[in-house]
């Protein structure tokens, strides 16, 4: 279902259109009334997604001309490899997209713009309550058991 499904770069007239979905994945994840992202971050981010300094990228899938579906990456050196490490930061379709294959086709296109840049790793975290996702990232990748820790400061 997904080999018409068109993904590419966001373009700057895009924002309209992707910030519904931005703040969709921010919702999931609790950020959303008094514990939402300040407008002034939201703006930095995707004006680094053009900014040819910044190693921070954002594509889009898109069905019947709708955005369906974001995805931002970035890369970032490794004391343990040559090449950029790519980090998926941020993934999130539309839920009525679920499961048609969009999350997958966004995280294929991180793949070949990852290994098209010389990076050889492609890595991302996810809340371990975030199960239907999971079983996509189950067959997509492999999780190599480390556990994540944080301080906020």
């Amino acid at each position: 279902m997904t080999d018409t499904l068109p993904i590419r770069p966001v373009t700057p007239a895009d924002f309209d259109a992707w910030l519904p979905l931005w703040d969709g994945y921010n919702a999931f994840y609790g950020r959303t009334g008094a514990t939402a992202l300040p407008r002034a971050i939201t703006d930095l981010t995707w004006n680094r997604f053009f900014d040819g300094y910044e190693p921070m990228h954002a594509l889009v899938a898109e069905r019947d001309g709708q955005l369906v579906g974001l995805v931002h990456y970035l890369f970032h050196r490794s004391t343990t490899l040559v090449g950029p490490t790519c980090y998926l930061q941020d993934l999130f379709t539309l839920a009525s997209e679920r499961g048609k294959g969009v999350g997958r086709a966004l995280i294929e296109a991180v793949y070949a713009r990852a290994k098209a840049s010389g990076s050889s790793r492609v890595y991302w975290i996810t809340q371990e309550t975030n199960t239907t996702a999971m079983r996509l990232y189950d067959d997509v990748a492999s999780r190599p058991g480390f556990v994540v820790y944080r301080k906020e400061l």
